[in-house]
């Protein structure tokens, strides 16, 4: 796997300028070799920059605005597909305005090198290069793309999903099909809610994915790439496909031996075959210990824990606001997200910019499990909050979340964090049930026992995202089809996941949006980045939950630079060595034995037991950021109203319990 990596690292490497960012105080205009330009080429440069920060920062608002509001389905008539689509084209036709890049390139041949006007130029100049189209045939179909997705979308939102349970129907969104999937101890239930995902891929293949997936390649091929995945691949990462499918080969290859020992192993601890059934599998595996765990995992309590988690790591969110959408209703978008209206960063002068975070979960608290995966998706979209609110660089185009920003580099930061949720020494400190009582070492020890042998599932169905994506647009166009498209993601899911899929490929909300679409590999090369990240940590400082170190160490060495540096380069830098999957596969390599012994003795559960009996709770929470929870139209409660972080928590929990209070 290293070898993989390392075969076209170099180029990878080359694709983005590398740097040391400047600091808040130090990132204000500053020719170093001034002396060797005149003050008309300072005036231009400077003019050129501020007016592309300055009309881009309000594109982007307008654009994120809209997306916020009809992915939250807001009852406002200023939020419409049309206003989305519109707004998205201005943004990227400014974006894709060839006299831009070449007013770039003009001025980067007049300021030196190593100036911050140069490398906000040099960044420049790979945005704009993402998006312009020098074929008019491609920018027509990029705005029929647009238009087919926008129509998709809007389909989709209106689809009534559910299950037919005892003979009755029973509306569900998707998450609570899965979560039911899950932890629901009928097998008839889950294989109906099974079903009820399945008819996710009927439906998206009906009413303009076949269209989507053909208007996509044929812009990209009159790009000159080899597809639409090679072409969303090269933009993000720098990379093309190829070059990243020798990563995903190497790991593919790597851990199929263990997939298929772990799913014999599984048949024969769980009753057979019938075990690996796609409703089956993941509840015969943890759902009576997710069951059991459910009561530690209180969802009303999730905003709280997330908080103290992360001012205890020491992470701000430098003075950003924002917007927590975190319950699950009928039209919401049905995959939590989180986007930036306003990026950080640093305007002339050394004037700070704070973020404006929207992000959502999907959580229905009266659902067991809900709280675990609903404080796990908290963990993760904050994390993503906490490094956009964090980079600090002189253009708001180094902190949007799209090409060339890495999917790679996003989802390391966001990954990184919410595996803390599966620590034991994290459980033992904010795995606490309403009572105050601490979840039990026994109960930690058979969730490993329980989940650490099939791990590998894991790791095969993200895996399956990309190669299905690949495949799905290397079809030739003619075979393209709503059967064909349903036929490759089950081929798909049984080839790499050696069976049918708990989440059917088709019922991946990313596959859809332009944003996501050709995206799942990012989580996949983060996955590696976040496992060597946890090595490093562990072995730098022995524990990670509650290390006030983590914070000021992520925010020096990931989260700064913004997309000015690539992605493998970043990680090289704070690990000392080159993106592996080492530490993944050893991870997964490891005996129960083992993990349950790293667990014990590490500064883990035992330690952080007796730190938390020996003191009360912080009661001030300080993580430098105005937080409103929100539930679509409705603004629950405000730390700007309510009197600080903690009040706020409680008006929320208050507001969870009164709403979904059983009868």
């Amino acid at each position: 796997m290293r070898f993989a990596i390392a075969s076209f690292l170099t180029h990878a490497l080359t694709a983005a300028s590398s740097f040391t960012p400047p600091s808040s105080s130090s990132a204000r205009r500053s020719f170093r070799s001034s002396s060797t330009m005149t003050a008309s080429t300072i005036t231009d440069v400077s003019s050129f920059i501020d007016g592309i920060n300055t009309s881009y920062e309000q594109l982007h608002r307008e654009f994120e605005l809209q997306f916020w509001g009809t992915k939250m389905a807001l009852s406002g008539p200023q939020y419409s597909t049309d206003e989305l689509t519109r707004t998205k084209g201005e943004m990227e036709d400014f974006l894709a305005d060839e006299a831009k890049l070449s007013k770039t390139r003009e001025l980067l041949q007049k300021v030196p090198e190593d100036s911050v006007e140069a490398k906000t130029l040099k960044m420049l100049e790979r945005t704009f290069g993402c998006y312009i189209m020098e074929s008019e045939e491609a920018k027509t179909l990029r705005a029929e793309s647009t238009k087919i997705e926008g129509g998709l979308e809007a389909a989709r939102n209106t689809l009534t999903l559910g299950a037919t349970i005892d003979g009755k129907f029973e509306e569900m969104s998707s998450v609570g099909l899965r979560n039911k999937v899950r932890v629901d101890p009928d097998e008839a239930t889950r294989k109906a809610c099974y079903e009820g995902l399945s008819k996710i891929g009927d439906f998206v293949t009906e009413n303009g994915f076949v269209e989507l997936v053909k208007v996509r390649n044929k812009m990209a091929k009159k790009l000159g790439f080899l597809d639409f995945y090679d072409y969303k691949v090269s933009n993000a990462e720098g990379f093309g496909k190829i070059a990243l499918f020798e990563i995903l080969d190497t790991l593919e290859a790597g851990t199929r031996p263990i997939m298929e020992s772990a799913r014999k192993q599984f048949a024969a601890e769980k009753g057979g075959e019938s075990a690996l059934s796609p409703w089956n599998q993941g509840f015969l595996m943890s759902g009576d210990i997710v069951r059991r765990m459910d009561p530690y995992f209180p969802f009303e309590k999730s905003v709280e824990q997330w908080g103290r988690s992360f001012a205890a790591m020491n992470i701000s969110y430098k003075q950003a606001t924002m917007d927590l959408d975190l319950l699950d209703r009928k039209g919401k978008y049905s995959n939590g997200f989180c986007h930036w209206p306003q990026p950080a960063w640093v305007k002339p002068g050394g004037t700070w910019q704070p973020s404006t975070t929207h992000f959502t979960s999907l959580a229905d608290p009266s659902a067991i499990g809900s709280g675990y995966t609903g404080l796990t998706t908290l963990m993760h979209e904050a994390g993503h909050a906490a490094h956009f609110a964090n980079i600090q660089m002189p253009s708001p185009l180094f902190a949007q979340e799209r090409s060339p920003t890495s999917v790679a580099y996003a989802e390391l930061q966001s990954m990184f964090l919410d595996s803390l949720v599966g620590d034991a020494d994290w459980m033992a400190k904010y795995a606490i049930s309403r009572e105050g009582e601490a979840i039990p070492w026994d109960l930690v020890a058979e969730q490993i026992k329980a989940t650490h042998p099939y791990k590998v599932f894991a790791l095969r169905g993200m895996l399956a995202v990309p190669y299905f994506e690949r495949a799905l647009y290397e079809m030739p166009e003619e075979d393209v089809t709503a059967e064909s498209i349903k036929a490759l993601a089950d081929k798909v899911e049984k080839d790499i996941q050696g069976g049918l899929s708990a989440r059917p490929l088709l019922s991946v909300p990313h596959i859809l949006s332009d944003e996501a679409s050709c995206y799942y590999h990012g989580y996949v090369l983060a996955e590696m980045g976040v496992h060597q990240t946890r090595e490093f940590f562990l072995k730098r400082d022995k524990y990670i939950t509650d290390n006030p170190s983590v914070g000021p160490t992520l925010t020096e060495a990931y989260w700064k630079p913004g997309n000015s540096e690539p992605f493998l380069s970043l990680v090289d830098n704070l690990t000392g060595a080159p993106l592996t999957g080492d530490a993944w596969v050893n991870e997964l390599k490891q005996s129960v034995e083992d993990v349950l012994k790293e667990e014990r003795e590490r500064e883990s559960y035992d330690a952080k037991i007796v730190q938390c009996s020996s003191g009360a709770p912080d009661t001030d929470v300080d993580l430098d950021m105005r937080i409103r929870i929100v539930d679509g139209d409705s603004v629950l409660a405000d730390t700007a109203e309510d009197g600080g972080f903690l009040e706020t928590c409680k008006k929320f929990e208050e507001y969870v319990q009164t709403r979904f209070a059983k009868a």
